[in-house]
């Protein structure tokens, strides 16, 4: 299985000749979406949901298809059954890849400020994308995604928050708004300078691509 990262909150999975994306929000190239048959939208907000990105894409390829909260789905009328709406408890197969959601609601970022409806997605029982949120499964997590950067979190709950999954490896998403030295600081805190989070934690640059059972390997 391969992760490739793009702008913002945006991952792409490959597995053999299966491509999906979760979140190529308005923050992400549009080139992630390049011959890819799912996507998956963990909530509204305009960094992990594009509605003129998605519906460019379902007009060039018309093999999309989309799964996502009720808010998001109400969005994108007009495509039919090619947009599912699912909810916390749900499974369904998306382009040959098998996905479990979890979670309801967006992490508080202030009690005056209304939340909004957040999924996440567990791909393959290996990679977890919890959106904005801090969604824990009830099942053993591989690999996390963890938006490290948001108006709703501290460093402090991402540790909290990454003891608690206890993947044996975290990826970085979510920092589309931290310059190199608060990717710097997040990293020395998440990673080996900090007070410890129980896995590996890296950050990808928008593009890279890394094989994850090579890269965990590599990492015992």
């Amino acid at each position: 299985m391969q992760l490739t990262k793009f702008g913002h909150a945006c991952v792409r999975i490959d597995k053999r000749d299966c491509r999906l994306v979760v979140d190529p929000g308005g923050l992400t190239e549009p080139e992630a979406l390049a011959d890819v048959d799912a996507v998956l939208v963990t909530h509204e907000h305009f960094d992990h949901f594009s509605e003129e990105t998605l519906r460019r894409a379902a007009e060039r390829n018309r093999a999309l298809r989309i799964w996502t909260n009720t808010a998001v789905a109400a969005r994108l009328t007009g495509l039919g059954n090619r947009v599912t709406a699912v909810g916390a408890s749900e499974a369904f197969t998306a382009a040959g890849f098998e996905v479990k959601v979890y979670g309801t609601w967006h992490a508080v970022i202030h009690p005056d400020i209304p939340r909004v409806g957040n999924i996440g997605f567990l791909v393959d029982d290996t990679v977890f994308h919890p959106g904005d949120a801090y969604t824990v499964p009830d099942t053993p997590v591989d690999t996390l995604l963890l938006p490290v950067h948001g108006p709703w979190s501290t460093t402090g709950q991402l540790i909290d928050y990454v003891r608690e999954v206890a993947p044996a490896q975290t990826y970085a998403i979510h920092d589309g708004a931290l310059n190199d030295i608060g990717t710097a600081m997040v990293g020395g805190l998440l990673g080996d300078n900090g007070p410890g989070i129980g896995a590996s934690y890296r950050r990808l640059t928008t593009g890279t691509s890394i094989d994850l059972d090579t890269d965990r390997r590599a990492e015992e």
